[in-house]
Order: C-alpha cells, then structure tokens, then sequence
C-alpha cells in the first residue's frame, strides 16, 4: 500500500500544528464559532448531537495492521474504547473531546493517517472495490488511480470550497463492487483491444436528498488525460454549480439541469485549456505510484492443501457456512479473501471495539501481510489467507465475534448512526436496525431468503445508502414524531437502480412486522432460484403494497 514521501508526511504534520495553534485560539475565545466553523470541518470535526465527531480519512479503503492497531488506541485513550465504520470506508469517533482533537491528529500522522477532506465542500476520501488488486475479473488495479487521486484532490486550492461536497467512485473489474454510477464521479478503468488502460466516466450520480444514477459523459479516455478531465468537470461545476441553494448545490442538480449533453460540452470547452498540460500523467508517474501496491511474498500453497479445505467445508457445515458467505475467491490459486462481519447483536453495525481492532490487526499481520481493507458495507477484509490456516481464523474470528456466515445476507445490513447521534438524523436508525437483525436471525431462513441488502438511513442525507438497499428505510420526522419509509427494488452494482416508495410511512414498532411482510410476499412469489431482487423487478411493486397495506 502507499507510504508517506517527506512531503506528504511535512504536509500532514504541518496540518496539525496549524490546527493546534486553531484550537487553541478558538478555546481562548479569540475565534467566534462561526470562524471556527470551516477551520474545523476541513480537518473532519464536526459538532453532532451530544458531543463533537471526528471523522478519519481511510483512503480508498485500505489499513495497514499498524494504522488499525492506531485506531484502535485513539479510541480507548480518547473516546469511548469504539469507532464506527462507514460506508465511505472512513472511521467516526462520536464521543471525543474538543480540546484532544490536535492530538489525536498528532497520532494519526504518526501512522500517515489524517482527517482532512472528510468534510466540507470539497473533494471527499475516494472510495473503491475492497478486492482490488486481488479479485479475478479486474481488469486494471483501481488503487495506484485512486492514489494519484487523492494527491491530486488533497489541498487543491481551486476546490476547497465547491458548491457542495464531492464525492468520487472508482473501480477496475467486470463487477462493479464501488457503486459507481451513484456517486458525483464514477470511473471504470478497462483495457481496449490493444491492452491500453482506457477510463469509462460517469457523472451527476448521487444519493440524498434527490437521488440520480449517474450519466457517461466519456466512455473512451485515455488514462494519460484523467486528472486534467476531472479538473476540467470539476471547473465547470464550481463556476456554474448552485450555491444559492444548499439543497440543489450538487452536481447532479447542474448535470440534470443543463442536460448530460451540454454538460459534457462544457467540459470538453474547459478541458480544450488543460488537455497535454503539466498533469497530463505520464508512464513514469504511473511506475512510481504503482510501485507502491506490488504483490506480497505469498508461499505457494499446496494442490493436497486446497483438497483438504474443499474437504473440510463438506464435512463441517458451520465451517461451509462461513465460506460460502464470508470467503471471495482469490485471484491467485489458493488464497482467499475473507469479510469480518462487523454486524452483531450487541453492536451498532460498523461498530468495532479498540479490542477488536487490536485484535484484528494481529490477525492482519498473522494470517496475511498486515494489510486490511474496510468495505462500503461496514465490514473489514483480510485480503490474503491461505486456505490450509482458514480453518485456523475461522475458530479465531468465531472467538471475536467476527465470524458471523451472514455477509451479503439480510443481517449484514448498512446503517447509519441517525439519531442516537447525528444532529441531522431525523429519526433512529441503529434501534431499527438491532430489531431487525433480532427478529430474522435464523440462519437457515436467511440462506433461504438469499443475497438481499436492507440498508438504514436516518435522514434524506442518505449515509446509510438506503436509495439502493433492495430493501430501503428512511427515517423521516413528522410533526416531532419518528416515523420510517420504505422503498423496494434499489440496488448498487453493473445494473443500479434508485428505490421506489412503498406508500405511506410507519411507525417504529411496525417497521420490523412491516419487512416480515414483504419477505413473506417474495417467498411466495418467487421462481427457483429467484433472488428478492430479480423478484421485484419481475412482479413490481404493487402485491407487496398490497400485501403490507391489506
């Protein structure tokens, strides 16, 4: 993975040392609140609902076992002994004290680690496929691209303050695992017939208050011309993006107002100014990146050892169980990628104790080559286990609590804090949640039911993705009241599509009878072999309104 150059690591503490001097200003009384207001979102504080949040980049997803093992010890000495996992693959520390925040970012960039640019109206942590580098059917490794990306986007004075926050997409494989088309820019890289690296880009996607799939707006770039065409689309929505208006300041509300057609006009106009200048990218930009995200030492891995597991998951159906969910298929013979599931019971999903994370890291560092990626969907991967120890890990993780054989199943659902902290949530999400995970935790039910994504978001802000969850809740507020609404039919993915609303909204305590009931129309619905999805998309959405209606 990338390591710190002197600049970056001049950059970051310098960074701290400006923000020290900030805080310490602000606590004295010689900034107002209002002054203080963008200094700290640009360094990721926020002020929540009972205490400030801090928000800590983890770029394109990937940890190191020490940078884990760092989190970990920020969240016992400085907070509550617990971080939160998001679906921006950052980490959230609800609970830490103002006056600490300078020296929690002290600790943080002395594992290359920062929170700058998780917040604000400016370019966001990249996000990306947790199996790049490792996954079968990618075509081009996304990570060194989002590298480049992100020294390109951090402290870029033209974007510092853009109509409204930026958020970018990308990823290499067949299989769009980063949910591209949703995002304000989605690339896929892919090889044309020679075996060149082209970049498809998509455009004005985005979830929130108005959800839109994105648009292509070139589906054939050369790689050398990536950075200079995102600052070119970039100019054109901070000279004519919204700022009137925070509600119509994304970039979709521009593309969909102009049309994707004049959009790209007037990107290709202000390109026509930075095509073939100085950060057109060149190969040996390319090597000194890509140097940096080479393959591990792996051990070859014995034909008689790959029988003995296959063996062992016939024999041992708990162990089965957890492959079949929890274990992805490797691009080198032999390996595999593991999903820790961070959804329990006694746990806010995405939640992982400073234990945890100590823990996991040693797993990271004994199982694989201390490296660890953090999902979209809340989880952390181990990205390199031989199959002759997953035995071994399986019994390790099922100690920890981390071996749930739920990932990709309805317990392995997306929630965002809501109200429990977010000062923006209009209604609870994690109760929701605990209930639901309570109520259809019978595992032969849920194998039964098959892959099926619920995903949770307090408000219209979307953190918890619930426009593409097949199943979608949103909490809304209604006169000071709870109340929660229910789409079907989203999904993320090569064939994304936005949620449709069930009909009226329901109370807390109905929400969980309410997703028995549609479950209950899919089951009887379905042909063989039939997920809830393609159900959907088959029968519609009127018998499971009137089913939950009746």
């Amino acid at each position: 993975m990338y390591r710190y150059d002197t600049y970056d690591q001049t950059l970051v503490d310098e960074r701290v040392a400006q923000f020290r001097d900030q805080m310490r200003r602000y606590l004295e009384g010689k900034i107002s609140d209002e002054e203080f207001l963008p200094l700290r979102v640009q360094n990721g504080l926020y002020v929540q609902r009972y205490a400030p949040m801090l928000r800590i980049a983890i770029p394109y997803g990937m940890l190191a076992s020490y940078q884990l093992r760092k989190l970990g010890e920020i969240a016992a000495r400085y907070d509550r002994g617990y971080g939160h996992f998001t679906t921006r693959t950052n980490l959230q520390l609800n609970w830490p004290k103002l006056e600490d925040v300078p020296d929690i970012l002290a600790d943080l960039a002395s594992v290359q680690m920062h929170a700058i640019q998780t917040s604000g109206n400016d370019i966001r942590n990249t996000t990306t496929d947790q199996f790049s580098g490792i996954a079968g059917d990618e075509d081009v490794d996304p990570r060194p691209w989002c590298e480049l990306i992100r020294q390109w986007s951090t402290f870029h004075p033209e974007f510092a303050y853009l109509p409204r926050k930026f958020k970018i997409a990308v990823t290499g494989a067949e299989e769009d695992r980063a949910a591209i088309q949703v995002h304000d820019v989605g690339l896929r890289f892919w090889r044309n017939a020679d075996g060149d690296v082209r970049v498809k880009v998509l455009v004005g996607g985005g979830l929130g208050r108005t959800p839109m799939i994105g648009a292509v707006i070139c589906d054939d770039l050369p790689w050398q011309h990536l950075l200079t065409y995102l600052e070119a689309i970039l100019r054109v929505y901070n000279q004519y993006g919204r700022r009137d208006n925070k509600f119509k300041a994304r970039i979709k509300i521009l593309v969909k107002a102009l049309g994707i057609d004049e959009f790209r006009r007037r990107t290709e106009a202000e390109w026509a100014h930075l095509k073939d200048g100085p950060q057109t990218l060149t190969d040996e930009a390319i090597s000194a990146v890509t140097g940096h995200f080479v393959e591990p030492p792996r051990r070859d891995v014995a034909e008689d050892a790959i029988q003995a597991y296959e063996r062992l998951r016939g024999e041992n159906r708990a162990f089965a169980r957890f492959v079949t969910n929890n274990v992805t298929d490797h691009k080198v013979p032999g390996y595999k990628a593991v999903t820790l599931s961070l959804k329990r019971h006694d746990h806010s999903p995405g939640d992982v104790t400073s234990e945890d994370m100590a823990a996991v890291a040693d797993l990271a560092d004994e199982f694989g080559y201390g490296e660890l990626r953090v999902t979209h969907e809340q989880n952390l991967v181990l990205t390199d286990v031989p199959v002759d120890r997953m035995q071994e890990l399986w019994q390790r993780l099922e100690t920890l609590g981390m071996a749930n054989p739920t990932v990709g199943t309805l317990a392995d659902l997306i929630c965002c804090p809501g109200g429990d902290y977010c000062s923006l949530a209009n209604a609870k999400s994690i109760p929701v949640a605990q209930e639901i995970q309570q109520r259809f935790e019978d595992l032969d039910f849920l194998y039964d039911l098959g892959p099926l994504e619920l995903n949770i978001s307090g408000c219209m802000n979307a953190c918890g993705h619930h426009h593409v969850g097949h199943i979608g809740i949103l909490g809304v507020d209604k006169k000071g009241e709870e109340y929660y609404q229910i789409s079907l039919g989203g999904s993320q993915g090569n064939e994304s599509s936005l949620g449709k609303i069930l009909g009226p909204s329901f109370y807390r305590e109905d929400v969980t009878n309410v997703i028995d009931k549609l479950l209950k129309v899919y089951v009887g619905e379905r042909t063989p072999d039939e997920t809830f999805l393609d159900t959907y998309r088959r029968i519609g959405l009127k018998p499971f309104k009137e089913h939950v209606y009746a």
